[in-house]
């Protein structure tokens, strides 16, 4: 007999990731919480970690979310320099 493969979409997929990297839940909590194998999830953290974009609209990869971080760090110094 063959398993049945799951599919999940790209926005399931995202918004998985997010509860590991943006929320800090463990792989355990995360795939118990979604119901998802805790593998699965792994590779999904891994890919995204990767700097690859999830499929999802409107997803950007860590890379350019790290980089819009830093600019605006940069930009709220500036701001908080000038109010002084």
């Amino acid at each position: 007999m063959r398993k049945k493969v799951q599919s999940y979409t790209a926005e399931f997929r995202a918004e998985a990731v997010k509860l590991v990297l943006s929320q800090g839940l463990s792989l355990q909590e995360a795939s118990q919480r979604i119901l998802v194998p805790k593998d699965t999830l792994a590779g999904w953290v891994a890919h995204a970690r990767g700097g690859k974009a999830m499929n999802a609209p409107g997803a950007r990869t860590v890379a350019e979310l790290e980089g819009e971080n830093q600019r605006l760090r940069k930009e709220l110094a500036q701001m908080r320099m000038e109010r002084e």
